[in-house]
């Protein structure tokens, strides 16, 4: 899907397109080209590596947890911004 967003200069105006990797959906973005899911797989892959670190490098739970959870937010935080800004 490509949007257009028209630029005026001084001189001329042109067409420029952008093309929209993410579409906003209930509060969420879902991704609608192939680029965009690729994108999520740096994602994924460190979830599942702090998940693995979060659980075998700890003496329990509560601190797996403590481990877990921000860096689970700080993935989400950094992917919505990303998803925001390509859509």
């Amino acid at each position: 899907m490509a949007k257009k967003v028209s630029t005026k200069s001084s001189k001329s105006s042109k067409s420029v397109k952008k093309q929209v990797l993410f579409v906003k959906r209930r509060g969420s973005y879902v991704p609608v080209s192939d680029i965009a899911w690729f994108m999520y797989l740096p994602f994924v892959m460190y979830l599942g590596f702090s998940w693995f670190i979060g659980l075998n490098h700890t003496s329990d739970y509560g601190l797996a947890i403590l481990w877990i959870l921000p860096n689970w937010v700080a993935a989400a935080v950094i992917m919505t911004w990303i998803a925001k800004k390509t859509s």
